[in-house]
């Protein structure tokens, strides 16, 4: 019998870094591509600074690509690749496609976005359901805010 999201353990995500710019391992998860926006880029482990000079980067501790749970992905707007730069413009139904490092595809699709304080932890709340969350600094080039992108699985 396949686990249902009643019997599955959620992931838990990790803390919030202290120091933002404190180096990470550079852990390759696989690509991330937003075809609404242009982005077809690497993505990693990691949620501090300079991983996310490399690409964006996946919450340590919430869900994996496809998995039951909320995975979290971060990045730049405005600066190294500036990944992230034009979330602003994604609409309802705009495809964010992610691709493991073993070739799994997995295709989300954009539900919401809102911006909220920079340290609101529900952003890394995870759900009984096979979401995502996309997020970044807001507006371009302040940290005052984030802007937070909400994903549902394409069954």
């Amino acid at each position: 019998m396949a686990p249902t999201p009643s019997t599955v353990s959620l992931p838990r995500p990790i803390a919030p870094p202290l120091d933002d710019e404190a180096p990470e391992p550079v852990v390759p998860l696989g690509r991330i591509a937003i075809p609404a926006i242009g982005i077809d880029r690497p993505m990693f482990e990691g949620i501090r600074l300079p991983t996310f000079d490399l690409g964006p980067g996946h919450w340590p501790g919430t869900a994996m690509p496809g998995q039951i749970g909320n995975m979290v992905l971060g990045g730049h707007r405005t600066s190294s690749f500036a990944d992230f730069a034009d979330m602003d413009l994604l609409a309802p139904g705009d495809e964010v496609i992610v691709t493991t490092n073993d070739g799994a595809s997995f295709t989300y699709v954009v539900e919401t976005t809102e911006i909220t304080d920079p340290n609101a932890q529900r952003v890394v709340q995870q759900t009984e359901e096979r979401t995502g969350t996309l997020f970044a600094c807001h507006p371009k080039g302040s940290v005052r805010q984030r802007i937070v992108v909400h994903l549902a699985l394409r069954a």
